[in-house]
C-alpha cells in the first residue's frame, strides 16, 4: 500500500449496541437505571464497610476493593454507551479510545485477581480457622491487593502498547459500544499477529491462574464442609461461599466466552451482546449477590440507619 494514499485515523465512530431507532430511548433508560443501581449499590457497600468496625475484616476488605473496582469498571464505558443511544454519530478520539482500552483492561484484570484473593480468604476461613487471623494479616491482605493491581497494570500497559503500534487507515467505524480490543484489531491495516498472540497469552494466564486457584481452594473448602457433622454448620459454610461462586461464574464465564474465540470466527454483533454481561450485568449483580444473604451486611445497614436517625 502506498503510504501517500493512506489517511491515518485520528478519531473513531462507535456504532453502539443497536442501530434500530425505536430501541434507542428504551435502551438508554434501561442502561441508565442499571448504571445508577451499580454505582449506588457498590457505593453503599463501600460506605457500610468503612463505617462499621465489625466489617473491618479481610473478607470485607476484599469486598470493599471489589466494589470500588466495579464502580470504576462500569464508568469506563457506560457513559459512552449512553451517549450512543442519544447521538446520531458518536465520535471518540484516537487517544481517548486507547485510554478506554487501557482502563477497561486494568479494571477487568483487577477484578479477576480480587475474586481470586477472596477465594483464598474463604479457604483460610473454612479450612484453617485457627490460623485465619494469623495468616490473613493486614500485611498479607495489602500484599494481595497491591499484587492484583500490579498484574492489572502490567496487562493494561502490554495490551495498550501493542494497540498503539498498530496503524488505522481509512476504516474508523467500530462495531461496538466502546473501544474493545477485538473490533479494533479488525480495523487495523497493519498486521495484528503480535496483538492476537499477546491477547491469547495474557488472556489465558488471567483465566487459568485465577480459575485454577479458585477451583483448588473450593476443592479443599468442599472437602472440609463435608466433614462438618452438623447440618447447621454445613449450611453456614455453604452460604459464605455461594455468593462468591456465583460472582466468579458470571464474570469468568461471560468474559471467557468472548475472548477465547478466534478473531476470524467472531461475530461482532454476537460479541457486543455477550460483552453486556461482563461490562454491565456483573458489576450490577455483585452488590446484590454479596448483600441479600449476608447477615453482616444487613446488620451493618440497620446500625447505620439507626445511628443516622439519632
Amino acid at each position: 500500500m502506498d503510504a501517500r494514499n493512506v489517511s491515518v485515523v485520528t478519531e473513531f465512530i462507535l456504532v453502539g449496541l443497536t442501530d434500530q431507532p425505536e430501541l434507542q430511548m428504551l435502551l438508554f433508560f434501561l442502561f441508565l437505571a442499571m448504571y445508577l443501581f451499580t454505582a449506588l449499590g457498590n457505593l453503599c457497600l463501600i460506605i457500610l464497610t468503612v463505617l462499621n468496625s465489625h466489617l473491618h475484616t479481610p473478607m470485607y476488605f476484599f469486598l470493599f476493593n471489589l466494589s470500588l473496582i466495579d464502580i470504576c469498571y462500569c464508568s469506563v464505558f457506560t457513559p459512552q454507551m449512553l451517549m450512543n443511544f442519544i447521538l446520531k454519530k458518536n465520535y471518540i478520539s484516537y487517544m481517548r479510545c486507547m485510554t478506554q482500552v487501557y482502563f477497561f483492561i486494568f479494571f477487568a484484570v483487577s477484578e479477576c485477581y480480587v475474586l481470586t484473593s477472596m477465594a483464598y480468604d474463604r479457604y483460610m476461613a473454612i479450612c484453617n480457622p485457627l490460623l485465619y487471623n494469623v495468616v490473613m494479616s493486614p500485611k498479607l491482605c495489602l500484599s494481595l491487593m497491591f499484587g492484583s493491581y500490579f498484574i492489572a497494570l502490567s496487562n493494561a500497559v502490554a495490551n495498550t502498547a501493542c494497540m498503539l503500534r498498530l496503524t488505522f487507515c481509512d476504516a474508523n467505524i467500530i462495531n461496538h459500544y466502546f473501544c474493545d480490543v477485538p473490533p479494533l484489531l479488525q480495523l487495523s491495516c497493519t498486521s495484528t499477529d503480535i496483538n492476537e498472540l499477546v491477547l491469547l497469552v495474557v488472556g489465558t494466564i488471567n483465566v487459568i491462574v485465577p480459575t485454577s486457584t479458585i477451583f483448588i481452594s473450593y476443592g479443599f473448602i468442599l472437602s472440609s464442609i463435608f466433614q462438618i457433622t452438623s447440618s447447621e454448620g454445613r449450611s453456614k459454610a455453604f452460604s459464605t461461599c455461594s455468593s462468591h461462586i456465583l460472582a466468579v461464574s458470571l464474570f469468568f464465564g461471560s468474559s471467557a466466552f468472548e475472548y477465547f474465540k478466534p478473531t476470524s470466527g467472531r461475530s461482532m454483533e454476537e460479541g457486543k451482546f455477550s460483552s453486556v454481561f461482563y461490562t454491565n450485568i456483573v458489576p450490577m449483580t455483585n452488590p446484590l449477590i454479596y448483600s441479600l444473604r449476608n447477615k453482616d451486611i444487613k446488620l451493618a445497614f440497620k446500625k447505620t440507619m439507626i445511628c443516622r436517625n439519632f
